[in-house]
Formats: structure tokens, sequence, C-alpha cells
């Protein structure tokens, strides 16, 4: 079958389930992917037969489209802040919100007196999924020492090999942050972009997230929503350094109530910030 082909079969039994644009998007990935056509060589070969045994895995991933799945599961990858990240069903797909957050760290990062008497920074990442925040300030902080925690042996598992993709080095440390008294030692940051989306929230939630993505990563109670943030605010108290950083993803409904949990533990220079969509999505607070 020839790529032109293909493209009509392909737009014709997803157009139930996802927007033309969407759609469009999906194909060009696949193509990518699987035949190394970039967007202009379809435009220029639309004749271009598809290879049989390349024609099987699109089927297969066509399928998977139709269960809406996410493409990233499918093609096993996605990109994050201009690095490519590994991803499976046991990794929350990194997000354009967090590119933001790390953008921010980096910008507050020029600002730190420690930078100025060459002293390397201690950044600690909490919940790192993908690793694809501590791996991206890697990169862009080469002095830098990160260490990364998470809860799931098979998350550390992709992060670590994301790191070894990124050829940066990493400290992956596997522990429940919920029954941590303790971190190994100061850090001069701390970040987290811990499970912060209610039960009650379900139903804003798309279906290829919610029947696909680890809820381990992205739920909490009703009744605690605020759990993961009152356990490492009160953790960065005690051992993030005088006037250390604390960077928080946040649920967009919940920033107030954040802001308020981070002043009554003692913290300074709270900021709110929206992300790109308008959501309060990232806070800033500084060790007193």
């Amino acid at each position: 079958m020839t790529v032109s082909l293909y493209r009509e079969e392909f737009s014709t039994k997803l157009s139930d389930i996802y927007p033309k644009t969407e759609i469009d998007s999906f194909f060009f990935i696949l193509m990518d992917e699987f035949l190394n056509l970039k967007r202009i060589n379809i435009t220029l070969q639309p004749d271009f037969r598809i290879p049989y045994d390349i024609f099987i895995l699109l089927q297969n991933a066509l399928e998977r489209l139709k269960n809406e799945e996410p493409i990233q599961y499918i093609i096993g990858n996605t990109e994050f802040y201009g690095f490519p990240f590994l991803v499976d069903e046991n990794t929350l797909i990194p997000r354009p919100e967090t590119e933001e957050l790390v953008e921010w760290i980096l910008l507050e990062v020029e600002k730190l007196e420690s930078l100025k008497v060459g002293k390397p920074l201690n950044i600690l990442d909490i919940g790192t999924g993908t690793g694809c925040i501590p791996i991206s300030l890697a990169k862009n902080l080469p002095t830098a020492i990160i260490s990364a925690i998470d809860v799931s042996s098979d998350a550390l598992k992709i992060a670590k090999k994301n790191a070894d993709l990124n050829n940066v080095e990493i400290e992956f440390i596997e522990t429940d942050i919920l029954k941590t008294n303790s971190l190994s030692k100061q850090f001069d940051i701390i970040i987290s972009n811990p499970p912060y989306v209610r039960e009650l929230e379900k139903v804003e939630i798309q279906n290829n997230v919610l029947q696909n993505e680890p809820h381990l990563a992205l739920f909490v109670s009703d009744e605690n929503p605020l759990i993961f943030y009152d356990k490492i605010a009160d953790l960065a108290k005690k051992q993030l350094t005088k006037n250390g950083l604390l960077f928080f993803e946040i649920n967009q409904y919940l920033g107030n109530e954040t802001v308020k949990m981070l002043e009554k533990k003692g913290f300074k220079n709270i900021e709110l910030r929206k992300d790109l969509f308008g959501n309060n999505r990232m806070i800033k607070a500084i060790n007193s």
C-alpha cells in the first residue's frame, strides 16, 4: 500500500475518535518513527510503498490508537525540553507545563549566590517518573549534583535508561516519600511534581490518560489532596539550605491552599505562577 492510500485509511478509521489535526499529527509521528519519512518526504513521495513488515506495525499502532492509547506509549518515546525520553505504562507522559517549571528553575538558578562562589548545587527531585525534570536540569547545569526519588521501581528503571540516553549522571533512589523522615543530605533546591489530581476530578481526565497512565502517579484522595505537598514541605524545611528553593507543580484548583500551607510552615517569598494555559500551576518558596 502507498503512503497516500494508507493516510486515507488511517484518517477514516480514527475520524470518529479524534479531531483531524490530531489524526494528522499521529500519522506523521508514525511515518517518522517506522519509515523515517518526514512530512516533506510524504508530500514529495505520495506513491512510496510501505513494506509489509512496517505495514503490520502501523496497523498495530492504529488499533492501539483506536483504543485511545497515547501515541507516546505506542512509539515508546517522547521529547521534553528538547531532549529524548523513553516512556512506558509505568511512567506519566511528560507535559508542557512541566517544561515551564524547568524553565523557571533554570532562571532562578542564575540568581543563586552559591553559583558565584563556585560551589556545586545539590538538587533533589521527588517523584521523578521518567526523570524528565532532573535530567533536563542536568543537561543545563553540568556541575550540579542531582538526585531523584520515586516509589516505583519500574519507573526508576525507565528514568535510569533516560539518564543514560541523555548522557547525564543522576543518583536515583527508590523510596516512599510519605514514609521518609529525613533525607540523605542538605539540598539547595528541592523540586516535586507529585500526584495531585483528586478523585472528584477524574471526570475531567481524558480517556487516553485515565485508561493508560499510572494512577499511582496521578491521583490523591479528596479528603487529603495536599498529602504529598505537606510531607515534602516538612522535609524541605529541615533539609533545604538557608534560602534554599522549593518548587512544586500543583493542582490548578488548589493554588491558594498550597500557598497557605507553605506560609504556615514558615516559608517566605512564596510565588504562585500560572502556566501558558492560564492555570495556577507552579509554586516557588524560599526556606527561611
